[in-house]
Formats: C-alpha cells, sequence, structure tokens
C-alpha cells in the first residue's frame, strides 16, 4: 500500500522551531525580501514606485525621496497597522499552515499569548490572502455539488416532541448552502449561497463554455444542461457509473465538515465562505509540502492589500459574536 503523501518525508519542510528562533532582525529581513520581491528585496514607494527609499535610524520607517511619502515594511498590506511583531506573524503564519483541517482562532491565541480578537482577525486576515490565490476560471471534467451548513436546531428532550432536523420546515433560518466547482485531479472553488438554485450563474460564470460538468440528481442541477455537457450520477443507485460521480466535490466536503465539527466546532454563516474559501485552498495545494505551504502564504499576505472587511474589525458598532 503506498504511503499518504502527508506522511511523506517531502511533506515535512518546515519547522515551527526555525521560525520561532528567527531574532527580530531576522523576521523582518525575511519578510522585507518577500514584500519587496519585485524590487530585489529593495523597498520602493507604493505611491509613485520611486525606488529611491531611505530608512529612518531611529525606527523601521521608509521615506520616499521622490513624493515624500513616509511607510513601513507592512503599509498598504493585509497586516497594515499591526501591532504583532513580524515575528510573531510568520510564527501564526507557520502554525497555522500546519494545521491539516484548519487551526482555530482560540488554539492560535493560546499559542501566541495574544487576545482571542487578535487571533481570530489575524487568522481571517490570512484567510483573505489565502483566497486570492484561488483561481477564477475552472475547465474540462468539472464537479459541481452543494453541502448546507448551519440552521443548527437543538434536539428535544423527550422523543414525542423531536422533530427531524434534516427538513427544510425544521431549519432555523440560519441554513446556508456550500457549492463547490472542482475540476478532475485539480482546484477548487467555492461560493455560499441560500440554496443551490441561486448558484446556477456563478456556475456559469465560473465553469468555462465546453466544459463538462459533472452533477448528481438533484433538479437544482438541471438548468445546467442548456449550457454544458452534464452527466447525472443517482446516488440511490451508485456512487459512480459510466464516467459520471462526485467523488471529488464529496471529498472536499469531507474536509469541510471535519473542519467545522473537530477544529472551530460551530461556523457562523457570516464567515461560512472564508472558512469554505480557506478549505478550497488547502483541498487545491494538498499535494505541496507545508514549508512551500507557508511560502505562498507569507507572500500572498505580503503583496495583498489593506483589508476592507478586517481592518479595524473591533472597533465597529457592531456586534462581533465568536466564530
Amino acid at each position: 500500500m503506498s504511503q499518504h503523501f502527508l506522511l511523506a518525508k517531502a511533506a515535512r519542510t518546515l519547522s515551527l522551531a526555525d521560525v520561532l528562533r528567527l531574532s527580530d532582525e531576522e523576521a523582518y529581513a525575511r519578510f522585507k525580501a518577500i514584500r519587496f520581491s519585485e524590487n530585489g528585496g529593495e523597498p520602493y514607494c507604493h505611491k509613485c514606485g520611486c525606488a529611491d527609499v531611505y530608512e529612518f535610524k531611529s525606527r523601521k520607517i521608509f521615506k520616499c525621496a521622490a513624493c515624500s511619502t513616509q511607510f513601513s515594511l507592512t503599509s498598504q498590506t493585509i497586516f497594515a497597522n499591526r501591532k504583532l511583531a513580524i515575528r510573531d506573524i510568520l510564527a501564526a503564519i507557520a502554525i497555522f499552515m500546519n494545521g491539516a483541517k484548519g487551526h482555530s482562532a482560540l488554539q492560535l491565541s493560546r499559542d501566541l499569548k495574544v487576545q482571542y480578537k487578535t487571533a481570530f482577525v489575524l487568522t481571517h486576515k490570512i484567510r483573505e490572502a489565502m483566497a486570492a490565490q484561488i483561481p477564477a476560471e475552472l475547465k474540462g471534467d468539472v464537479e459541481v455539488d452543494g453541502a448546507y451548513f448551519g440552521g443548527y436546531l437543538k434536539p428535544r428532550n423527550y422523543k414525542d416532541n423531536r422533530r427531524d432536523r434534516r427538513l427544510a420546515k425544521n431549519q432555523n433560518g440560519k441554513r446556508k448552502v456550500v457549492v463547490v466547482m472542482r475540476e478532475r485531479n485539480g482546484a477548487a472553488i467555492t461560493n455560499v449561497f441560500k440554496s443551490e438554485d441561486e448558484s446556477i450563474d456563478t456556475i456559469k460564470k465560473t465553469v468555462a463554455q465546453g466544459s463538462t460538468i459533472h452533477a448528481d440528481e438533484a433538479s437544482s442541477w438541471d438548468p445546467l444542461h442548456a449550457s454544458y455537457k452534464a452527466m447525472r450520477i443517482n446516488h440511490s443507485f451508485a456512487y459512480s457509473h459510466d464516467g459520471a460521480n462526485t467523488n471529488q466535490a464529496e471529498s472536499f466536503f469531507s474536509r469541510l465538515r471535519r473542519a467545522e465539527i473537530g477544529i472551530h466546532h460551530h461556523i457562523r454563516q457570516r464567515y461560512l465562505h472564508a472558512y469554505a474559501s480557506e478549505m478550497a485552498w488547502r483541498e487545491n495545494n494538498r499535494r505541496v509540502s507545508n514549508g512551500q505551504q507557508y511560502l505562498m502564504t507569507v507572500e500572498a499576505a505580503a503583496h495583498h492589500p489593506v483589508s476592507r472587511q478586517w481592518k479595524g474589525y473591533w472597533q465597529r458598532s457592531i456586534s462581533r459574536p465568536l466564530a
């Protein structure tokens, strides 16, 4: 029996100990090299693009000689206005990437000895940067499937009062469906909708014309026949028949379910799209070593613009429940 990739030596190229042993200067230099990789690791002005930049000796702030703009290493990135040290941010990314099924904000807050709020926003910023690396279009053989999350109905104590929680009429209105589109042996893209029917337009924009759609017998997917060659599988008859199956889409939902139940325990519908995108990224890069995943995520975060959703998240006058 062949060995699973995650158990192979090639999958383990990142040492958390090496990241934690970095001095502040070494961590700063590494992030600087990635942040300004287009200019050979040398800083340049994000406003005018001028490379004639000098650094203050008293603090780590740069100033552009052309337009006099002052900026820091993380200005105009997703970590703008940070308070954590660069080494702590790199450690957080390394810890986050080593979670095969994800990493909870509560556990990260303990790992870094920071407030839960800090870890919560930090993990979501990492997820946003990861989502930017997911491709925008799929082609070829593409499997489409949906799975419902949320809408939990607390079970009744006595048997006579219990209701079938699988029925839509017994849901509490917070139920959402994650629809995954996944190339055969390729990338996956996720979106969140109120129902599978609402996903048809998004599928048509995401899956290239001429592709073959694989889906189950749910009537929600019937409109796809007008735009694609569609192969349907009746799961009450078989999981795979004549080349038609949604096994790889189901594999993705297995990962997402394990993350929800085993790591996060509960995901609010407000954040469901972020967790689904994270699992899609992990699924897309499941054959990539943890060291390479770490470098990809650091680079994505270093070049991702300031988050419109997570900047000043806790300072807004909206209630922010745990997720």
